[in-house]
């Protein structure tokens, strides 16, 4: 029987703790397809959960990675929809992308056009949803409106930039300074958070505040952009974080957070986003709006920053690629040959 390498954490600590490992080619069910899988995306929840600090993630050990774009290998006895052969693309709120070689259900597979580059679309299912789910469910921003956009440079970041501009939405986007060239090209009004207070800085461009602004990190982070929030407007949190590896306590204390926030009298609102849980809850927003995306990349009206694709058996650079902190868009992980 072939064989299947995967990625995976075998216990928590630096990115040395991602084992290869071989096992048997899965088998889809009946209504499962088997995908090989081009790219994998590796985002900040990986990092969290190779770290420990992330609480939805599986027990040890576990294979990371939430989203992937491949090519269909074998379909289920009861699947119809989809060919061998046939691209796809997807976001798997069960985790399990570091790998060769993927069985999954249908419902959370969209094709793609073959000419489009399968690391541009792995970035669509998970940076470029979320920054749309964000946008325009979680925020309703509206054309002409103003936002503020942390860590602009990065996968979500430039995701929530680039959408944005396309529906006439004026973006400020903080990041450090060897990342303002890249803010500049993206059309964001660039601010360093670590040169300046980036509060004063975005009321000193919108006095009364930003209709909408989008924090990763949480904690007393978050506190600060509420205050760049205009009186009726939104604070879109999507990470408790803290600024380092996550953990259950800051998780309950970012959810605390958010109630708090929320009955403040200042006429603000917080609201919280976690893509898989959105997924789960609504497979045809999903399927919908992820085909949304690959179209309008097919219209190159979006484009999405690829970082780096690093080799499956160099798995632990990616993850020292993000977590440095360094990288300016989406770090992928390259799975399997294709031909």
């Amino acid at each position: 029987m072939e064989t299947n390498t995967s990625a995976m954490v075998v216990s928590h600590g630096d990115p040395l703790c991602l084992k290869l490992v071989t096992t048997d080619i899965p088998k889809p069910g009946p209504k499962e397809v088997r995908v090989k899988i081009i790219v994998a995306g590796v985002g900040w929840a990986d990092i969290m959960a190779r770290r420990g600090g992330y609480p939805l993630a599986p027990s040890l050990p576990f294979v990371p990675g939430y989203d992937f774009a491949g090519i269909v290998d074998e379909v289920g006895d009861e699947v119809s929809e989809f060919n061998i052969g046939e691209n796809v693309v997807g976001l798997n709120p069960k985790y399990g992308c570091y790998t060769q070689y993927l069985s999954i259900s249908t419902d959370l597979l969209v094709k793609y056009p073959k000419q489009l580059s399968a690391a541009k679309v792995c970035a669509l299912s998970l940076n470029y949803l979320t920054a749309y789910c964000m946008l325009f469910t979680k925020a309703n921003v509206q054309p002409q409106q103003t936002i503020l956009v942390h860590s602009a440079a990065g996968g979500v970041g430039s995701a929530l930039a680039q959408l944005a501009n396309q529906f006439g939405v004026r973006v400020l986007g903080t990041a450090s300074s060897n990342k303002q060239e890249t803010l500049k090209e993206l059309g964001v009004c660039p601010i360093d958070h670590y040169q300046n207070d980036f509060v004063q800085e975005v009321l000193s461009y919108c006095p009364r505040g930003v209709d909408a602004a989008f924090d990763s990190v949480g904690g007393a982070h978050l506190n600060r952009t509420v205050k760049t929030v205009k009186k009726g407007g939104i604070a879109v949190s999507y990470g408790f974080s803290g600024g380092s590896f996550g953990g259950l306590f800051k998780m309950i204390a970012g959810v605390v957070q958010l109630g708090i926030l929320n009955i403040l009298p200042n006429g603000k609102s917080v609201n919280f986003c976690a893509l898989p849980s959105e997924v789960d809850k609504n497979r045809q927003w999903y399927k919908q709006t992820l085909t949304q995306l690959i179209n309008m990349l097919e219209r190159e009206e979006i484009n999405p920053i690829i970082s780096s694709v690093v080799p499956l058996s160099q798995v632990h650079k990616a993850h020292q690629e993000l977590e440095s902190g360094q990288c300016i868009g989406k770090v992928l992980i390259k799975c399997a040959e294709t031909t």
